[in-house]
């Protein structure tokens, strides 16, 4: 969680969603392979897990095993998901053995192979556990079990995170983000849930997920419940892309840290979302999740933000809360996050006798990367309030998405320009603009932009920024048109192809005003540099 205020603005996402090679170019087909020994108690366990690109869903992969120089179909299988990816893990009965596998399907006629991946079993006494199923041993500060949050920002220059050694710190669970509002960072996101999540799972450590809000520009209560909803249904969409959800995966978070809806040129805040808006989406956001994916999400935030931003709710105090509040030790035994100087925040989790009740505590953004196989050089760190049972008690049934809850592709949009503003050179010509889904609501991902027409002689080069309001609502704001009549239309684009491209023709005329007086240049002032691990506990 590392962006406390984010300009809202509306990238394309570059990343996955895409839609699947077609046959023809089965040849460039290539399937991947790894194979881990996951910690088990009674008999050790493998982890098979890979993936297929270019992405293709619904094809089967066989784990095949080489004996004797001969290979041969096992009698273990599973098939891809949505993007590409699969994975399945099995008990096996031989220890101290090695042994060849490696992975097998068909892409139209062609069999693919993965390479060839040799493991030696190890015997489970070699593996330190206390759980039947996966090791959750409470080792962290404070007896509690310990736990860190990913994202892009533990993968510097693309560096992968070692899990193993992540497992070997005392590690029990990884909470990874997983989705954005914006289009540019959630592309990010699921880059690295497609790498992350498999390896820290065939390592002994439950994943949960987490998605960070960007909250709408509005505060009508139904343009709010129209904007939760959206961004409830990407969370849904994503969950479905990788499978569902399994006995390894804790449930999802809301990431709702930033109220900011309007930000200024220098990136300072320049609208903030009302209390009541920022409850009502929590709340719109959260029992969407609840009814859809059968587990009961979690809401981080930090106590000042819960205090200053949300109403108190009986209907947010029902969902577990990860609380960050860092230079608190959590060794020691007194300690709990939630206090103030003089007394405790309150918000909707304040207990009457003035505690924050806390599921998970972020007690650092600054824990020692090298020391947890992380290639960054920080990582927040969490415990877990509970016992080993209560932890396992969050990942209580599965969640296997039915067809209806994939992610559409090309789905049909409409376009509505609601508003459209054009006066002199001196000023932006701007659009406000509404795309939606076949139902009405509103689309979940895409940008838009203004294109000129075809048999434009004059294409000046232009600035366009499109802001986003909400979902599926945008301004969008153009300079650099030069006087005169101008034609072409407005574009709505989803480069993820989860929703069709559509347009709409637009005239406007720009006349000439005048130039605007050149500001003079101004030599910043170097800002001293800032400690952000100050008073933090770097363990």
């Amino acid at each position: 969680m590392k962006n406390k205020l984010i300009a809202i603005s509306v990238g394309i996402a570059t990343v996955a969603l895409s839609i699947s090679l077609p046959t023809a170019n089965a040849v460039a087909s290539k399937l991947t392979l790894t194979v881990k020994q996951t910690p088990n108690l009674i008999e050790p366990l493998l982890t098979f897990y890979g993936a297929l690109t270019p992405k293709k869903s619904g094809l089967v992969i066989k784990i095949q095993s080489e004996i004797d120089g001969k290979w041969s179909d096992t009698r273990f299988s599973t098939k891809t998901t949505k993007l590409g990816t699969w994975k399945l893990e099995t008990v096996v009965t031989a220890q101290d053995s090695v042994i060849n596998y490696r992975a097998k399907t068909t892409v139209g006629t062609k069999a693919i192979y993965s390479t060839i991946k040799k493991i030696t079993i190890k015997p489970p006494t070699q593996i330190s556990v206390t759980d039947p199923v996966i090791a959750v041993e409470a080792v962290g500060p404070g007896g509690r079990i310990h736990g860190v949050d990913i994202s892009r920002w533990q993968h510097p220059y693309g560096k992968l995170i070692d899990f193993s050694k992540m497992y070997s710190a005392g590690i029990r669970f990884a909470m990874i983000k997983a989705s954005d509002t914006r289009d540019d960072a959630d592309a990010l996101s699921l880059k690295y849930l497609l790498i992350d999540r498999p390896a820290a799972q065939a390592a002994g450590i439950y994943t949960g997920f987490y998605h960070y809000a960007i909250l709408p520009n509005t505060s009508d209560p139904d343009a709010v419940i129209r904007d939760a909803t959206a961004q409830a249904q990407k969370v849904i969409w994503r969950i479905s892309a990788i499978g569902g959800l399994t006995p390894r995966d804790l449930p999802y978070a809301l990431d709702l840290e930033n109220n900011c809806v309007k930000v200024n040129s220098d990136r300072s805040c320049a609208k903030y979302a009302t209390k009541s808006s920022v409850t009502l989406w929590a709340e719109t956001f959260l029992e969407i999740l609840t009814e859809k994916l059968g587990r009961k999400p979690i809401l981080y935030s930090y106590p000042s933000f819960l205090e200053g931003a949300m109403n108190k709710s009986a209907t947010l105090s029902k969902y577990p809360l990860w609380l960050a509040q860092y230079a608190i030790n959590p060794f020691d035994p007194i300690n709990q996050p939630g206090l103030k100087p003089g007394g405790c925040f309150v918000h909707s989790w304040t207990s009457s006798a003035c505690q924050s009740q806390w599921l998970i505590w972020q007690y650092s953004s600054c824990g020692i990367g090298v020391r947890y196989g992380v290639p960054s050089s920080r990582v927040d760190l969490n415990i877990f309030r509970g016992t080993a049972q209560n932890f396992i008690d969050l990942t209580a049934g599965t969640w296997v998405p039915d067809p209806i809850d994939l992610m559409p592709i090309n789905e049909e949009t409409t376009m509505l320009i609601s508003k459209q503003r054009a006066t002199d050179t001196s000023k932006a010509v701007t659009f406000d603009v509404g795309v939606n889904r076949p139902d009405g609501s509103p689309v979940v991902t895409g940008t838009v932009q203004f294109v000129f027409d075809p048999l434009s002689i004059d294409k000046p080069k232009l600035t366009q920024t499109a802001t986003r309001a909400a979902s599926g609502l945008w301004t969008l704001s153009i300079t650099g048109f030069t006087a005169g009549d101008w034609t072409g239309s407005i574009q709505f684009t989803d480069q993820t192809k989860t929703h069709a491209t559509t347009k709409l023709p637009v005239t406007f005329n720009v006349v000439q005003g005048i130039a605007p007086t050149p500001k003079p240049t101004i030599s910043a002032t170097p800002k001293p540099a800032i400690d952000g691990c100050k008073n933090q506990i770097r363990n």
